[in-house]
């Protein structure tokens, strides 16, 4: 692969992307990342392609959007606040009315259905806000989180705390009583336990201190290295380049370009055009 200091990211109609995948920009132990390759396949889990989609009649926010995610992979989505990245979210999860094109999870039309048919096919999503039931304890709200399949409790409840290991040591607390980063492990952790083929994120980071937001990426990132297949918008744009493998900038509602993370993070075009206002505290 090109290195990563010389490739510039691609422009949205320059074609699809490629299937290759690549250890993310951020630093990853060796182990880790030979791990974590070994999890990304060619297999296409996400494919959206020509999107259009909208909350009112007439309206569209979402203007020809594409986007594919392999098994395996960690996929960012940024751009400036209205690009439409949650809303692009949204319509993959059945929120936001279709206007046309085509979102397909594991090859097949997802359209059209509702959240409880999407979580049956693997979807997970978790939003920015509300993400939680306050007035329910940590473990009821983990079995929320499987109550289609209510026999796999115990074995998914230790694959979450594998990952969040302090939420099994406070699983009667109630959820209304956590910080803003406990509750975003919480609702993690709920839409983990139905073993979702993809993981939508909507602004994890969203809110928190900026410890909390460097803690909150470091769990996206254990989720991904976990075997899951995430998609995550955020607003902390170098911060999420920086763990992806591959990144999508949306602006007014299209993907104007495409590429691994890192080269994004280096792209002349995307650092002088989007990075200079998005996240720029970051290094």
């Amino acid at each position: 692969m090109t290195d990563a200091s010389n490739a510039a990211a691609v422009p949205a109609d320059a074609g699809a992307p490629s299937g290759s995948a690549r250890t993310p920009g951020s630093a990853v132990p060796a182990a880790d990342a030979a791990r974590v390759e070994g999890m990304r396949t060619d297999e296409v889990v996400v494919e959206v392609n020509d999107l259009y989609a909208g909350y009112l009649p007439g309206i569209n926010i979402i203007n020809g959007a594409n986007l594919v995610a392999h098994k395996g992979e960690l996929i960012g989505i940024i751009g400036p606040n209205g690009a439409g990245k949650s809303t692009l979210l949204k319509s993959i999860f059945g929120m936001v009315k279709v206007r046309s094109g085509e979102i397909n999870v594991n090859g097949d039309s997802v359209i059209g259905l509702k959240s409880d048919k999407l979580v049956s096919k693997g979807v997970g999503f978790v939003p920015q806000t509300n993400n939680v039931f306050p007035s329910l304890t940590i473990e009821e709200n983990l079995q929320m989180g499987l109550y289609q399949a209510p026999k796999q409790y115990a074995e998914r409840l230790d694959f979450v705390t594998s990952i969040f290991a302090e939420l099994g040591k406070r699983l009667k607390q109630r959820a209304g009583s956590l910080s803003g980063g406990e509750r975003q492990m919480v609702a993690m952790s709920r839409a983990l336990m139905m073993d979702p083929a993809v993981l939508l994120l909507d602004e994890p980071s969203a809110g928190l201190s900026p410890v909390r937001q460097d803690d909150a990426f470091i769990r996206v990132s254990d989720i991904n290295k976990a075997g899951v297949t995430t998609i995550m918008v955020e607003q902390n744009a170098r911060r999420c380049l920086q763990i992806c493998d591959r990144g999508y900038v949306l602006d007014q509602g299209r993907d104007a370009y495409h590429g691994s993370g890192r080269d994004l993070l280096n792209d002349p075009k995307v650092i002088g055009l989007y990075l200079g206002s998005l996240g720029s505290e970051t290094n």
